[in-house]
Formats: C-alpha cells, sequence, structure tokens
C-alpha cells in the first residue's frame, strides 16, 4: 500500500519503518498511528524481513500525540482516538521479528513510548526522553505500561507525575536503551545491531522474543515449565539441526525458517 506518513524501506534483511512528519516533530496523528501499525504488520509477514528499525526524519523521533487530536470529540472518540494511539504497544509485543528504535532528539509522551515499547533501543547522545503529558494536563499512562516493564514503581511513578525528561545516558542507566552514540554514528550503530541479529535464525528470534515477554507475565515455576516447551519446540525443527551442524563444520548456516 502507499503511505503518507511513513516511509518504508528494506536494506537486505532489515526493514526500516521512518516516521515521516518532520514538520511536526513526527507527532502522532490518526493517519501516523494508523500506518505505523500496518507497516509494522506488514513488516512482520514480508518473509524477506528478520528484523525491524523504526526511526524518524528530521531532528525529533517524536514529541507525543498531536494536541490538535485531543479537541473536540466525545468520550466514545476519546477512547478510539487513545486506543489507536496506544495500538503500537500491542503490535510490537506480538510481531514475530525485533524491533529496534533509533533515537535522536526529543522522544517524549508517546514517542517515549513507542521507544518503550520496541524490543531493542539506540539512541543518539543529543537524544531526549520522557513522559510529559502531565505538562498539559493529561497522563502518560500508555507508554507507562511498557515503561513500568523496565523500572520499578517509584521510578515509573517519578517519571509519569513529574513528567521530567532524562537525557540519553540517564535513559541508558536505568535501561530504557541499550547503547548512546554519538549522534554522526547513530545510523551506523543502529545498522549494526541489527544486521548481527538479522543473522541468527528467524526461528530462534521468534521463539526467544516470544518466550521473553511470555514468562514475565507468569510466575517462576510456570515460567520455567513454558520457557522449556519453547525451547523444546525449537530443538525439533530443520534451523535447529542446522545450526548446530554448521556451527560443527565451520560454515555459515542457511536458514529455512522451519
Amino acid at each position: 500500500m502507499s503511505y503518507k506518513t511513513i516511509i518504508l524501506d528494506k536494506k537486505g534483511k532489515i526493514g526500516e519503518i521512518t516516521l515521516n512528519r518532520p514538520e511536526a516533530k513526527n507527532t502522532f496523528n490518526i493517519p501516523l498511528a494508523t500506518e505505523l501499525n500496518l507497516a509494522l504488520e506488514q513488516m512482520d509477514n514480508d518473509d524477506n524481513v528478520n528484523v525491524v528499525v523504526i526511526k524518524a526524519a528530521g531532528k525529533h523521533f517524536s514529541t507525543g500525540i498531536d494536541l490538535k487530536e485531543f479537541k473536540n470529540k466525545t468520550h466514545k472518540e476519546y477512547r478510539e482516538l487513545i486506543k489507536l494511539m496506544d495500538k503500537h504497544n500491542h503490535t510490537i509485543a506480538k510481531m514475530k521479528k525485533p524491533v529496534i528504535a533509533s533515537v535522536r532528539g526529543y522522544a517524549i509522551a508517546n514517542g517515549s513510548g513507542l521507544v518503550f515499547s520496541c524490543d531493542l533501543a539506540v539512541a543518539s547522545e543529543n537524544a531526549i526522553f520522557g513522559t510529559t503529558a502531565i505538562n498539559v494536563g493529561l497522563i502518560c499512562l500508555g507508554p507507562a505500561v511498557p515503561l513500568g516493564k523496565l523500572v520499578g514503581r517509584k521510578k515509573l511513578l517519578e517519571m509519569v507525575l513529574t513528567g521530567d525528561m532524562i537525557s540519553a545516558k540517564e535513559a541508558e542507566k536505568l535501561g530504557l536503551i541499550n547503547k548512546v552514540v554519538p549522534d554522526d554514528r547513530l545510523e551506523e550503530a543502529t545498522f549494526e545491531l541489527a544486521s548481527k541479529l538479522a543473522e541468527k535464525s528467524p526461528l530462534a528470534l521468534q521463539t526467544g522474543k516470544e518466550g521473553i515477554y511470555g514468562i514475565s507475565d507468569l510466575p517462576y515455576h510456570k515460567a520455567v515449565d513454558y520457557a522449556g516447551e519453547l525451547f523444546a519446540s525449537l530443538c525439533s525443527t530443520e534451523d535447529s539441526k542446522e545450526g548446530i551442524e554448521a556451527f560443527e563444520q565451520k560454515r555459515k548456516p542457511v536458514w529455512k525458517k522451519k
């Protein structure tokens, strides 16, 4: 399909989704939120893509939901709007493929929530993060869901209730992002991480992502058993056999995705 607020590209096995509203600091409006989820689903269903990168055009990743969207709506319309704005939290978690955020500039409010919902994140040293909706009389409850999986309750409450912004270095210390790099190395560092994952077994990546999301919501003993079942299923695949044989034969594996 044709996208108006998103740019899609592929570099080998890496799919790229670019938020493309730089004139509005890549704020979420209804078209962007809709197209972002469609693009993620398209990438997840593309057999030639093993890893997905989300980045943004312009100086800023995203400064949240466009405030114009909060005007002159009924309660029902607001519920539908917020459901759409939060939908990427569901979409990314359900995807078979790892999703990497590549961040520069502001990633605040729903923009920070998008970063927190991604599986991995690389940020420029100039990146700024914050759950800032409270500063305009709203509250970042959608972004608080993935954020709450990454930090403790006191830090979660501090970030959501104060709306204070933090640097990329502080975000790295809190475990909100994986790596901070100089701004001129952001694309290179993101591509390095994506390329490393793209060469792994797609089935192993899928099993790993599914398992890690699954065990986080289960009691300890159930999580151990659930993880074991997933691992046993992976061991039964042709790619598992291929991976072991390739390692023993000191050659590059040829993944069949089955």
